[in-house]
């Protein structure tokens, strides 16, 4: 369904809205603002995502074994000296 709706671009907002258009990307000024509005809402779902996943993350790593900064430490220096060799 397509609800019509009145807003407001700045001039070079339109301008480069008017460019797409003009260029054969798209094929009106409406659509530019539709798939504007797609990405961001894609942006959105993305960055939730991605928070839901370091939520799991966070509570993973909290249910496992504590490791101290020194044996962190240790064990990056290992890695680098294995890869190195």
């Amino acid at each position: 369904m397509t609800v019509k709706s009145s807003i407001s671009l700045r001039d070079d907002q339109h301008a480069f809205a008017k460019t797409l258009v003009e260029g054969g990307r798209f094929p009106s000024v409406s659509a530019v603002v539709q798939q504007g509005l797609d990405l961001l809402r894609q942006q959105d779902a993305d960055a939730a995502a991605d928070r839901a996943a370091l939520v799991a993350l966070l509570a993973e790593r909290a249910r496992g074994p504590f490791v101290s900064a020194d044996t962190l430490r240790a064990q990056r220096a290992e890695n680098r000296a294995a890869s190195s060799e």
